[in-house]
């Protein structure tokens, strides 16, 4: 078994509900299990500039979860983007809203290069979304200078992302 970090993320429809459905499925399969999940937090949908999108984009939902699977990086990969497909997810343009994205942060240690799989996550040491939450749950994942470069970004902690059950779903 493998550690894998996985962001979560959404901004179109029932986001909340998105991230508790995506969650459920990461924890469905028999070769896969959450053993942590951050809090969710509020992020506004900014570019890669960090000025807000053009034209203007709901506020982002994003958690982060830590995962135990026995699936190799490439299969938990296409696992996720099955799952994001089954959300409705679909990839008009680069930043466009989201049903649901997920992103494979970290795999063990390992690193990858390949056209569709670079780990680390290449974006993630720039982002408070994925930073805040991973350090919630596994601090030693990010450094003290990681989480200082971030602190200016515009983040607001909410609850706990809580898993399905029953009774509210």
């Amino acid at each position: 078994m493998v550690t894998a970090y996985v962001a979560l993320g959404a901004n179109l429809g029932d986001a909340h509900a998105a991230l508790r459905r995506a969650r459920a499925a990461l924890d469905s399969g028999a070769h896969s299990r959450v053993i942590a999940c951050s809090h969710i937090y509020k992020t506004p949908a900014l570019g890669d500039d960090g000025v807000p999108m053009d034209p203007p984009s709901p506020d982002y939902l994003n958690a982060v979860l830590a995962l135990e699977t026995s699936l190799s990086a490439q299969d938990l990969l296409g696992f996720m983007q099955a799952i994001e497909n089954a959300a409705g997810r679909q990839r008009p343009y680069r930043l466009a809203p989201r049903t649901l994205d997920l992103d494979l942060l970290r795999f063990g240690s390992l690193q990858s290069k390949q056209p569709n799989l670079t780990l680390p996550h290449p974006r993630m040491l720039s982002r408070a979304f994925v930073l805040l939450p991973l350090a919630e749950i596994a601090p030693e994942q990010v450094t003290p200078a990681e989480l200082a470069a971030v602190q200016g970004q515009l983040i607001q902690r909410l609850g706990p992302l809580e898993p399905l059950t029953a009774a509210k779903d």
